[in-house]
């Protein structure tokens, strides 16, 4: 694409927006305003006052107002590549796929609009800010003109050389020194809105709610159909209203989604726990094994054994395995935490088959009145219940494996050590 055409198309997407401004003008004028009305959107003209009014707006990605609107104090713009990676939602996950906010005059507001049109897949504020000599040609002929606009319209992008926050604004003190009786062991932090983040929040729900393809998803859904499409849904989505009926009076954006700002929960998951219910049949280690994360770990526990020593046994492998059984270990204790809390009593009915020393072990105060008084489980019990578990253990892990007394041995001291180092009884 030649200069000439280039230029023209700049050209174009002004005027059509100067001539679409202009109409909805004259709609609600008087007849004797039409000649003014022209003249105000003559392009020289308009554009002259643009720049002019320009100087009361900025292009920010974090604002102010949100937070309160008559706070008065600095408002940034950080492009989200400025930002530093890390593993949280924030704003630095937009890239470049992000909406600049304006604040600043509301009557000025149709200048960012003219700035936001695009053009070859650019704002025109993104063409202005590359020098592009094309867009300068299509501003004016007069090069000087054209160049001063240009740099007026960029200075919207430029971050205030002084900060400042405000009584209204929300700020937090946080100790970065050692005492905190000093002041200036003390940085003071003042949080800003993410506005470009919240708006995309905002658009990705809108769709998600609204949108062709979810209501797609969600009619095949009711019919029980296959769909390609997602359905997504928000639980608990509250709508929070900011700047009451003068949403653009806080920004641009702010403006664009009438002041609805999305809010998701952010509460803790309310835990449900299943019933702990006494264990069935000849063991308790037949419960225990039947469990999911008691199932996931001996397999893992197998399938690493079966892979790894038989090729190699070196420390890491070592310390692999004696971290698997760790968590084995840590699982069996739960569940016999678990199975403790019961009411006293529960191993003496009649349908418990446990034998005694299981019965023992996890019903202590029924069958240990002792216990009751703090004295420690008997010895000769513990060693019962180590040499359970090492039987236990052997067998579910030793089918393709040789596993005899030495590897017994083993089990039932990783056991009995776990067992004195968290002081269980």
């Amino acid at each position: 694409m030649s200069i000439t055409e280039r230029q023209r198309g700049f050209e174009s997407v002004l005027n059509n927006f100067l001539q679409d401004r202009a109409k909805e003008k004259l709609k609600t004028a008087t007849e004797d305003k039409h000649k003014e009305i022209c003249d105000k959107f003559q392009q020289d003209a308009w554009l002259e006052d643009a720049a002019r009014r320009s100087t009361q707006l900025k292009v920010v990605t974090h604002t102010l107002k949100a937070i309160h609107p008559d706070a008065r104090g600095t408002n940034l713009y950080c492009h989200p590549r400025q930002l530093g990676r890390n593993d949280f939602v924030g704003s630095h996950i937009l890239a470049d796929d992000f909406a600049a906010d304006v604040v600043g005059n509301a009557a000025a507001l149709d200048v960012y609009k003219f700035l936001r049109l695009e053009y070859e897949g650019k704002t025109l504020l993104e063409w202005l800010e590359a020098g592009d000599a094309d867009i300068l040609a299509a501003l004016s002929p007069d090069r000087e003109k054209s160049a001063t606009w240009a740099k007026t319209f960029c200075g919207m992008l430029q971050n205030s050389s002084t900060l400042s926050s405000h009584s209204l604004a929300k700020q937090i003190y946080w100790l970065v020194g050692e005492d905190p009786v000093q002041d200036a062991h003390f940085h003071l932090l003042a949080p800003l809105y993410a506005s470009s983040l919240a708006h995309k929040i905002y658009q990705t729900v809108q769709e998600d709610r609204f949108g062709e393809t979810a209501k797609q998803a969600r009619e095949a859904r009711k019919k029980n159909l296959w769909d390609d499409g997602e359905s997504r849904d928000y639980r608990n989505l509250a709508e929070q209203k900011i700047g009451g009926t003068k949403p653009q009076n806080i920004s641009q954006l702010n403006s664009e989604r009438r002041g609805v700002n999305y809010l998701l929960p952010s509460l803790p998951p309310a835990w449900k726990s299943r019933p702990v219910r006494p264990p069935r049949g000849k063991s308790f280690f037949n419960s225990f094994e039947r469990r999911k994360e008691t199932a996931e770990l001996v397999k893992k526990l197998k399938i690493f054994l079966e892979s790894k020593f038989s090729v190699d046994n070196n420390k890491a492998i070592r310390d692999k395995r004696d971290s698997l059984l760790r968590k084995i270990i840590d699982a069996f204790m739960k569940y016999t935490l678990e199975l403790r809390s019961l009411p006293p009593g529960w191993s003496r009915e009649a349908g418990c088959l446990l034998p005694p020393e299981e019965k023992d072990w996890l019903d202590p105060v029924a069958n240990e009145p002792e216990a009751a008084d703090g004295l420690e489980t008997p010895v000769n019990l513990m060693e019962a219940i180590i040499q359970r578990f090492a039987n236990w253990l052997n067998a579910k892990v030793g089918e393709n494996l040789p596993m005899g007394d030495v590897e017994h041995a083993f089990l039932a001291g990783v056991l009995e050590e776990a067992l004195e180092e968290d002081d269980y009884e």
